[in-house]
C-alpha cells in the first residue's frame, strides 16, 4: 500500500541550491516511481509558484521572510500548517532548526520524522542568538518528532553522547558517473583536465579563502574554479574576489545541473575544505563522478571519503598547496583512487538503498 509522504524544510524542487534540496528531489522522485504520493514543499522565491508537478512529485509552493535567521521557520512554520489538513501518513522535515514545529502534525495523526543533518549551531555565520536558537533545536529534535535520522556516524554519535539517544542512520547519497559533454567548460574557458575545482556554499566555515591561499601559494598556472554562492553573505563573497585578485581564479557563482556535473567529470582535482557539518553532499559527488578528492582532515570527511582521496592536515594551507602541486604534477599516478571513490559512493552510498531505508522507516512508524 502506497504511503502519503509530506517533505517539508527545503527550498523545494527542482534542486538548485544546497544538499538538502537535492535529498528532497532524489528521494521523492524515487519513493513515487515506488507507488508513493510525495508532495514537497517549496519556497516562492526558489520555486516557480505556477509549477504544481516535477518528475511525479507534487509541489506546494509557499512564501517566506526573506530574512537570514527567519527564512526556513518561516517557511517551515506556514508548509507544517498546510500539512496538517493534508492528510499525510508521514511528514519528513529537513533540519534541525525546525525540530519545534514538529508537534504540530503529530496532533493531526500523522508521523514525524526529523533529518537533523549535521551540528549546525557550530557555523561561523551564526551569532549568539542564532547558535543559542540550533542548540534549542537540537534538544527538541529528540522530543518532538516521532523519529530524528542522521545522516553521518559523526552525528549520530553527537547526538547519542551529548542527549543520550539514538537514531537511526541514514546517509545521503550520490550519482555515479561521468558525462562526456563539456559545454560549461566551453562557457567557462576551460580545458578536460586542466583545472582544479572547488564546490560549496560559500560561507566561511568551507574554506574558500584557504583554498585560494593555498592554491596562490601553490605556484600552478592550470586555473581553480570556484562554484557555488550564499544569498546572506556578499561580504565573505567580496572578500573571496579580493583574494582572487592577479590570479587564475574564477568565481562564475553557483552552477547546477548538467553544467556542474560537467564540471565534476573534467576537472583534474576536486579540493574540499569544509570543517563543520555532516558528510558534505558535494564531496560524495565528487567521488560518484570519479573526481580525485582533496580533502579537510576532519572525522565527518573521512567517514565520506576513507581511502578513497588525500587529506592535507585541519586547515593547514600549506600542505594543502604542497598536494595541489603534488597531484597536478603527476595526475596520472591517482587512477586507482578515482575508481576506488566511484566504488565506495556505489557499496555506500547509493540513492536506491536510501530510498529503501527510508521506505523501511516510513512503513515501521505507520
Amino acid at each position: 500500500m502506497g504511503i502519503k509522504v509530506g517533505i517539508l524544510g527545503t527550498r523545494g524542487i527542482p534542486a538548485n541550491y544546497g544538499g538538502f534540496e537535492t535529498f528532497a528531489e532524489e528521494l521523492a522522485v524515487r519513493l513515487v516511481r515506488r507507488g508513493h504520493q510525495v508532495t514537497v514543499y517549496g519556497r516562492s522565491h526558489f520555486v516557480d509558484s505556477k509549477l504544481t508537478t516535477y518528475r511525479g512529485v507534487r509541489i506546494q509552493v509557499l512564501p517566506a521572510i526573506r530574512q537570514k535567521y527567519l527564512e526556513t521557520v518561516s517557511h517551515t512554520a506556514l508548509s507544517v500548517w498546510s500539512a496538517c489538513f493534508r492528510g499525510y501518513d508521514v511528514c519528513l522535515v529537513c533540519n534541525a532548526a525546525n525540530a519545534f514545529l514538529c508537534w504540530l502534525p503529530r496532533l493531526a495523526g500523522q508521523k514525524v520524522v526529523l533529518n537533523v543533518d549535521g551540528i549546525e549551531r557550530r557555523r561561523k555565520k551564526w551569532n549568539w542568538a542564532g547558535r543559542s536558537f540550533h542548540r534549542m533545536g537540537e534538544s527538541l529534535a529528540v522530543r518532538f518528532p516521532d523519529c530524528f535520522v542522521t545522516d553521518a556516524r559523526t552525528t549520530q554519535e553527537y547526538y547519542r553522547r551529548r542527549y543520550g539517544r539514538e537514531s537511526p542512520f541514514i546517509p545521503y547519497g550520490a550519482p555515479v558517473g561521468r558525462l562526456e559533454s563539456r559545454e560549461v567548460l566551453s562557457q567557462l574557458g576551460l580545458e578536460p583536465n586542466r583545472y582544479l575545482l572547488f564546490v560549496s556554499r560559500l560561507e566561511p566555515e568551507n574554506n574558500a579563502h584557504r583554498v585560494i591561499r593555498a592554491y596562490r601559494e601553490s605556484g600552478l598556472e592550470i586555473p581553480l574554479v570556484v562554484v557555488g554562492n550564499a544569498p546572506y553573505n556578499r561580504p565573505y563573497i567580496d572578500h573571496l574576489r579580493q583574494l582572487a585578485q592577479g590570479a587564475n581564479v574564477l568565481l562564475p557563482g553557483a552552477i547546477y545541473g548538467q553544467g556542474y556535473r560537467e564540471l565534476l567529470s573534467h576537472c583534474r582535482c576536486y579540493v574540499y575544505g569544509g570543517e563543520i557539518g555532516g558528510i558534505h553532499p558535494g564531496l560524495l559527488e565528487a567521488m560518484g563522478a570519479g573526481c580525485l578528492v582533496l580533502v579537510n582532515d576532519i572525522p565527518e570527511n573521512r567517514e565520506a571519503v576513507a581511502a578513497a582521496g588525500l587529506f592535507y592536515p585541519y586547515n593547514q594551507e600549506a600542505r594543502l598547496a604542497e598536494l595541489m602541486a603534488r597531484v597536478c604534477g603527476r595526475s596520472e599516478d591517482y587512477r586507482e583512487l578515482r575508481k576506488a571513490a566511484q566504488d565506495r559512493v556505489r557499496r555506500r552510498f547509493d540513492w536506491e538503498r536510501i530510498t529503501e531505508q527510508y521506505e523501511k522507516l516510513f512503513y515501521e512508524l505507520l
